[in-house]
């Protein structure tokens, strides 16, 4: 019954894509009991008929492969039965930390099969941070590369080692887990509430949540994600996102394969924007989806001069700013559709196929979620923090947060609080305000740092930018802008007073940016700004009676306070 109703949901989302009001009101979770969807739906739909034959993962540069949808299926057999005869059983936790290879698609749906609950974890990640894994994770068995193996010494020697590569001593060869049989035979059911991941959040303020997420909510529950993306059956879809994330998960594993599109890896040994362009025309890519640092590198680039095969682009992980979906309309007359969700969920709003897009605006509720904004006391208002109504609860909502003694905290309360403010307008569609904990007042008016941001990233010479308060003993505080400049550009006066002068043209005397400062920016090691950093080295300046050498201020240019 479970993958009937599965498919069925799936299927409705399909026929209804570019039906946003019929799609959001009809749409309903598919009712589950036992579900493993690596069996029932990647094995018993995707790889078998004429689908079978179609790539299922597509990887050029270092690693290069084509992988199809059978011989997936039969190498993540294999690999679990690998996994099973070195110890693997049902609910034992296997952190897995590869970069963009064919061993962590198998590995995924290996680790499904077998019931096993993976951890996904980034190549960046320190020692500390694996011991910090390996603790509060309770991890009893690792896949990693070869060449990460000396990150694991000292941990406790019991955990199973698997290293894809030349494994070094105390570890096992992953290419021999391929040696296991081609057929499979679960050791039981899986009911459809137990664990499958358990994700570390990036922690951009405070040491990392423990997420975990069930064998429904993330394989059902991203088919809202199918629907944002607009994906179709053969789309050749590319999701810039690094493994160990959760983007990782939602958009280049459980939402492509549920529409039955082929996932694109192009990988580089670094970024490079015109790289980037190039695989995706020679690859006859038809969606891509990007964080907005990567759609800021994109613009700088010709757009106009690759001749691409893309019917969707989309942005998330962060906000888009207004000017980025411009440049690329201009070029492409494609409009990046922004969308919105969490590691804890996943995608909840969007603009979806066929619909207006608003400048600004990061669409409606998705099918499946009932999206309210609430103010201090779970009031509704047309300004607060979003929040998931859980009368009905979404299938997509992670089960709760583990705690250090490895329970799990239950949600409590009528709605899930996501810690994100948005504005409604009178169609429903949200505009991302900030988060809760960065919005900060200035002169007794509340100033939101993303609004700011978008402004400042329209000067030609600003790749990116994070506001903050900058204490001021006449204001509370005033808004101050850290600056990461495009190549090319000098810091120094003459860009600042630029930059001021473009501000003083576009942002109401109270909003306005008082003092500059060029620096590279703080980040989590999935790409998130790290403003707590900054308003923390504001505080200390201010506690000090300290001004940074690099730093500029409005009153330090008389040609804009004589005006």
């Amino acid at each position: 019954m479970g993958a009937e109703a599965f498919k069925a949901a799936r299927d409705y989302l399909l026929a209804h894509r570019t039906d946003y009001d019929t799609a959001y009101r009809e749409f309903r979770w598919p009712v589950l009991d036992r579900f493993n969807w690596a069996l029932d739906w990647f094995d018993a739909e995707l790889a078998q008929g004429e689908a079978a034959t179609r790539p299922a993962l597509k990887i050029v540069g270092e690693g290069a492969a084509t992988v199809t949808f059978a011989e997936l299926s039969d190498r993540s057999n294999r690999v679990a039965n690998g996994l099973r005869a070195l110890g693997v059983k049902r609910g034992d936790r296997v952190l897995l930390m590869l970069g963009n290879v064919v061993p962590l698609w198998e590995v995924m749906l290996a680790a499904m099969k077998l019931g096993a609950v993976v951890i996904p974890a980034t190549t960046l990640l320190t020692p500390s941070d694996l011991a910090d894994r390996f603790e509060r994770g309770r991890a009893r068995h690792v896949v990693a590369a070869a060449a990460d193996a000396p990150k694991f010494d000292g941990l406790d020697p019991s955990v199973t080692r698997i290293a894809v590569g030349e494994a070094p001593a105390g570890w096992h060869p992953y290419a021999s887990l391929h040696a296991g049989a081609a057929d499979f035979v679960p050791d039981g059911e899986t009911h459809a509430d137990d664990p499958l991941l358990l994700y570390f959040t990036s922690g951009t303020t405070a040491k990392p949540k423990l997420v975990l997420h069930s064998h429904r909510s993330y394989p059902v529950g991203h088919l809202s994600t199918l629907y944002a993306l607009g994906l179709l059956p053969g789309d050749v879809h590319l999701n810039v996102s690094s493994p160990g994330w959760a983007k990782h998960a939602w958009s280049c594993f459980f939402a492509p394969w549920n529409a039955g599109a082929t996932v694109f890896i192009a990988n580089q040994p670094r970024f490079n924007a015109r790289g980037l362009l190039d695989a995706v025309v020679a690859n006859q890519v038809t969606t891509l989806c990007a964080p907005p640092t990567v759609w800021r590198m994109l613009i700088q680039e010709d757009l106009k001069s690759a001749r691409h095969s893309l019917r969707e682009v989309l942005a998330a992980g962060e906000p888009l700013n207004p000017e980025v979906i411009d440049q690329v309309q201009a070029a492409w007359g494609l409009t990046i559709r922004d969308f919105y969700g969490q590691t804890e969920t996943t995608a909840q709003i969007g603009n979806t196929p066929g619909q207006t897009v608003k400048p600004g605006s990061m669409g409606r509720a998705l099918p499946g979620y009932a999206i309210r904004l609430v103010d201090a006391d779970d009031q509704d208002a047309e300004e607060g923090q979003v929040a998931i109504a859980l009368d009905p609860r979404p299938a997509a909502l992670m089960r709760g947060y583990q705690q250090d003694d490895g329970a799990i905290a239950d949600l409590a309360g009528t709605v899930y609080h996501t810690g994100d403010v948005a504005a409604r307008d009178a169609d429903g569609y949200l505009t991302y305000v900030g988060r809760a904990d960065d919005i900060f007042k200035a002169s007794d008016y509340r100033i939101s740092p993303f609004e700011l941001e978008s402004v400042l990233i329209e000067h030609p010479s600003v790749a990116e930018a994070a506001v903050v308060p900058a204490p001021d003993p006449m204001r509370l505080a005033v808004p101050k802008a850290y600056i990461a400049l495009v190549a090319g550009v000098e810091p120094g006066r003459a860009t600042a007073l630029s930059i001021f002068q473009h501000l003083r043209g576009r942002l109401a005397p109270f909003k306005r940016v008082r003092r500059l400062e060029f620096a590279e920016l703080p980040k989590t090691i999935s790409g998130k700004i790290r403003r707590v950093e900054l308003r923390r080295a504001e505080a200390a300046n201010a506690a000090a009676d300290k001004r940074e050498a690099g730093e500029f201020r409005e009153e330090d240019f008389p040609e804009l306070t004589a005006r």
